[in-house]
């Protein structure tokens, strides 16, 4: 799990993170978004957006960790969602997430 936050951090450095609902929103219209990642937290009307949102434009959607240990693994307060615009830091990422979390491809 500590690999997979320290993976984030690595991706923010590289510049590869988006962070903010109405940014995140547009890099998952423009399909830019490889991955999103929501906090385990977040709200159940924020849940189901990006879980609409991803499903519409087929974008992998990981829901875990807190909106602490996400915002404390990219050196930002709580954040409640993040899109990785880097296919190779998504794949990074999500792989070893997909034994202990929901990644969701929704038809």
């Amino acid at each position: 799990m500590n690999k997979t936050l320290s993976r984030l951090g690595l991706a923010m450095r590289a510049g590869k993170i988006v962070t903010g609902d109405e940014i995140v929103l547009k890099t998952i219209r423009s399909s830019e978004a490889k991955l999103v990642i929501l906090a385990g937290d977040a709200s159940l009307n924020t849940q189901k957006k990006f879980r609409d949102k991803c499903g519409t434009y087929k974008i992998p959607l990981l829901i875990g960790f807190d909106r602490e240990s996400l915002g404390t693994s990219i050196g930002k307060p709580n954040r409640v969602v993040l899109a990785i615009t880097d296919q190779g830091f998504a794949e990074m990422i999500s792989k070893p997430m997909g034994t202990m979390s929901e990644v969701e491809y929704i038809e």
